[in-house]
């Protein structure tokens, strides 16, 4: 659906919940924000780029916001469909953007060896099936722009989720496409249920993003897997989810501030239903969010990171 003119959020099926790209338009061409999964594109993207009388041959740029596949699964049926476009990805995630195998050995597979914590191997099957990658033809910084003719896209690094992460500034419209940079609570289903936790994974970068965008002021916030905000709400979205990365700070501690040791599993466990309302497999992935803010303790000096038969432990030394 058109947003504001030059603005669509072409909203593709993703199991239960959804995935949110958008395509931005202009006299002098157009930018599109993730391509979703390899079915996104012929199954929901390209029938709307149709139904709106979109010519692909004005598609110059297709910017990946990050390295996961729900974002550039569908970039190879893109290519096939536009081949002239040019792909683009934040310059730290371009390697896994490339390299599907990657992905799932050094995002979704980090924690294997050392917290004995991987995706069932359906996941990994149905993340193969679903992502069809291409060559990025530039690395973005942060700081780029776009001239779409009537007004100007301004790239952002916001690392937190990932660390290449990109979001779009669209100062003419007040608006901010942020995809997963920033994450809430919770991670709804399509009809609103929580569905997993916020996994982002550097506490100190992606705490930084948040205030860094709240700071732009923005009147619209267009995410990935969340209903659109506008106005106020844009506000109350970014403050919670500063909020909740203290909220995972206090519930660590009241864990941890027996002395005892724990496994990331064990405090995970202990602490998740403090955390969300999520199943208890979902709540495993708190181990993302969880594992960041245990690093930040550590090096505050609160936390010492330790082992024992072979898997990494926790343990409170404030």
């Amino acid at each position: 659906m058109q947003l504001r003119p030059g603005i669509h959020r072409v909203q593709a099926p993703l199991g239960e919940r959804f995935i949110a790209m958008y395509l931005l338009t202009g006299p002098d061409g157009a930018l599109l924000f993730d391509t979703g999964v390899a079915d996104s594109v012929p199954g929901t993207l390209l029938p709307y780029l149709t139904d709106i009388g979109f010519d692909l041959a004005d598609l110059r740029w297709v910017i990946s916001s990050h390295c996961d596949f729900d974002h550039t699964g569908g970039n190879f049926a893109l290519a096939a469909a536009a081949p002239h476009a040019e792909f683009l990805a934040g310059r730290a995630d371009v390697a896994m953007t490339e390299d599907v195998e990657l992905l799932i050995s050094a995002r979704y597979g980090e924690f294997a060896a050392l917290d004995r914590f991987d995706d069932p191997p359906e996941t990994t099957a149905e993340v193969r099936r679903s992502t069809g990658l291409v060559p990025v033809g530039r690395a973005l910084d942060g700081g780029e722009t776009f001239d779409l003719g009537d007004r100007t896209i301004e790239v952002l690094s916001v690392p937190g989720h990932s660390p290449g992460h990109l979001a779009l500034w669209d100062a003419e419209n007040r608006a901010l496409l942020i995809s997963d940079a920033v994450l809430g609570e919770t991670v709804p289903t399509a009809d609103g249920r929580p569905a997993f936790p916020p996994t982002y994974r550097d506490t100190v970068a992606y705490a930084d993003s948040i205030r860094r965008l709240r700071a732009l002021d923005a009147d619209l916030l267009l995410t990935a897997h969340y209903p659109v905000y506008e106005g106020a709400p844009v506000t109350a979205f970014l403050d919670g989810s500063l909020a909740y990365i203290e909220r995972v700070d206090r519930v660590i501690e009241e864990v941890l501030a027996s002395g005892e040791e724990h496994t990331s599993l064990d405090l995970i466990r202990r602490a998740a239903a403090d955390l969300g309302p999520w199943p208890a497999a979902a709540a495993d992935y708190l181990i993302f969010p969880m594992t960041g803010n245990l690093e930040r303790l550590v090096a505050q000096g609160r936390v010492v990171e330790g082992e024992r038969d072979g898997i990494r432990t926790w343990r409170w030394l404030a």
